[in-house]
């Protein structure tokens, strides 16, 4: 899989020039490249049909990564404010006792600015040092499951992010994209998620 561009919207005090940082940012794009399809591809190729793609296997594929490089997934954050958000994909503790997150969108826009939201509270509230969150490209978006979050979507928004008080953190969005099309592939099988098929 590709990535096609990683956008800061905050970058801000030491974290976001330590080592560490670096580290940890280069287990997510390891992540995102090891992501491949069909099943035993050293690619990301993807079925070109609208709409015929599931995204919750991709998402697995990725966590899958990370978990062996010892991160903790579907992990639950408490904060300080009444926001009670739901778990996040996946987050690995920092020397300094803090948290990085990653949210790989699966769900719709809404979804989207609700991951930006719960890491940008998090840094708020001194639980997290950093997040990034991995959405699809326009293009990539043309053949996933309808009405999925992706980057054209939410870059008219990023000012708000960008404009928020924080001296020492960092959040990135990643923009993701198929390797290449073909249907010779058979296309990624659909998850459900409540009603909707993802």
């Amino acid at each position: 899989m590709k990535i096609l561009k990683t956008e800061f919207l905050i970058q801000k005090g030491s974290f976001a020039l330590s080592s560490e940082l670096e580290t940890i940012l280069e287990q997510v794009r390891n992540a995102i490249r090891s992501v491949t399809w069909p099943q035993g591809s050293d690619r990301f190729i993807l079925y070109p049909v609208k709409m015929a793609n599931g995204v919750v296997p991709i998402k697995k594929n990725c966590m899958c990564y990370l978990v062996r490089e010892g991160w903790t997934i579907e992990y639950r954050m408490s904060i300080a404010s009444r926001l009670k958000p739901g778990p996040i994909d996946a987050v690995k503790k920092l020397i300094d006792g803090r948290w990085f997150a990653v949210e790989w969108e699966t769900g719709n826009i809404s979804s989207s600015h609700r991951a930006l939201n719960k890491m940008a509270v998090g840094l708020l509230d001194g639980k997290l040092a950093g997040g990034v969150l991995i959405l699809p490209s326009r293009e990539m978006y043309r053949y996933l499951t309808d009405r999925i979050g992706n980057y054209a979507e939410i870059e008219p928004y990023f000012p708000v992010w960008k404009n928020l008080s924080i001296r020492d953190g960092v959040l990135a969005v990643i923009e993701i994209e198929h390797d290449d099309l073909s249907l010779d592939v058979p296309p990624i099988i659909k998850g459900t998620d409540g009603r909707a098929l993802r």
